[in-house]
């Protein structure tokens, strides 16, 4: 099954500046790539589509989140395959190669990724790989192995293998999206698989400027506990979601007080932000706050 000629890049971002040219330029520029913006800037779509011939830009009119800009730039593809890639990732040379040798040899999938490395080229983002619960481990004499689960920076999807399964969960803002759509294509029957020599780089949470990090890490914090119960919660039902995640609640507000009383407010507020996130996905809410930069 050649993905060559047949794919599309997507990438969604939100004051990326400081790495998207970076991610661009390791995309050969003979594919199409549909870059979604999510803070509203005319001129970082005038600057993406200058520059880069093969990319098209396109503006949200709000900060829609990860879920539903990625769903939009698929929708507007016209290819096949999409190739779903974090503003601050990027390929190294081999990747699409070696992507389209693993796709020739295994005919079918739903998911197909590279292996994340290190910017030292060893395997793994700090002490991790990029993928869970493998089944055909990387001793095998094959060039790729099945997944149960693959994190969502970078991932090359069969549009007609997810068509009955559907694409990212629109009530998610951000975080557990891959865990989801990864859990829903398993449960469908579907494979997952990842390719040992196709590599790729994440540098992880850079994708948002520097001068953003505080705003941005509350944002990351509220999320991170929201998506976690509503990630449990849909698949294995509210009891089990809420058995999982109370002590977070209990221990997100003491330590709320405790860094309040030590004049950490800094840190405050990330654990009022956990423990925000989490209360609301308790009560049903939906994921509503976004970050506040001017």
């Amino acid at each position: 099954m050649s993905i060559k000629n047949n794919l599309t890049f997507i990438i969604v971002t939100y004051e990326s500046d400081n790495v998207i040219d970076d991610c661009l330029s390791s995309i050969p520029n003979n594919y199409p790539i549909i870059v979604i913006e999510n803070s509203r800037k005319k001129n970082f779509q005038e600057k993406i589509e200058k520059k880069y011939p093969n990319a098209k830009c396109v503006v949200m009119e709000k900060n829609e989140g990860y879920c539903i800009g990625n769903n939009y730039g698929i929708k507007l593809s016209t290819t096949r395959f999409v190739f779903v890639l974090n503003p601050d990732a990027r390929l190294k040379d081999n990747a699409l190669d070696e992507l389209e040798k693993v796709s020739n040899e295994i005919k079918h999938f739903a998911i197909l990724a590279p292996t994340l490395i290190r910017s030292d080229s060893k395997v793994g983002f700090g002490l991790t790989t990029n993928y869970g619960s493998y089944k055909k481990t990387s001793n095998t004499t094959s060039d790729f192995f099945e997944v149960d689960y693959i994190q969502g920076c970078g991932l090359l999807l069969d549009k007609n293998e997810l068509q009955n399964i559907g694409f990212f969960d629109e009530n998610i803002f951000m975080f557990f999206d891959d865990h989801d759509i990864c859990k829903r294509v398993k449960s469908s029957g579907k494979k997952i698989y990842v390719s040992k020599k196709a590599h790729y780089i994440h540098l992880g949470a850079k994708a948002v400027k520097d001068e953003f990090f505080n705003e941005v890490e509350f944002s990351r914090n509220w999320h991170l506990m929201w998506s976690t119960f509503y990630f449990n919660k849909k698949h294995y039902g509210y009891s089990f979601a809420l058995k999982k995640t109370y002590k977070r609640l209990i221990t997100s507000m003491i330590k709320f007080l405790f860094f309040t009383l030590t004049f950490n407010f800094t840190k405050a507020k990330i654990y009022l932000m956990r423990f925000s996130g989490l209360y609301n996905s308790i009560i049903g809410k939906k994921s509503w706050y976004r970050v506040k930069i001017k």
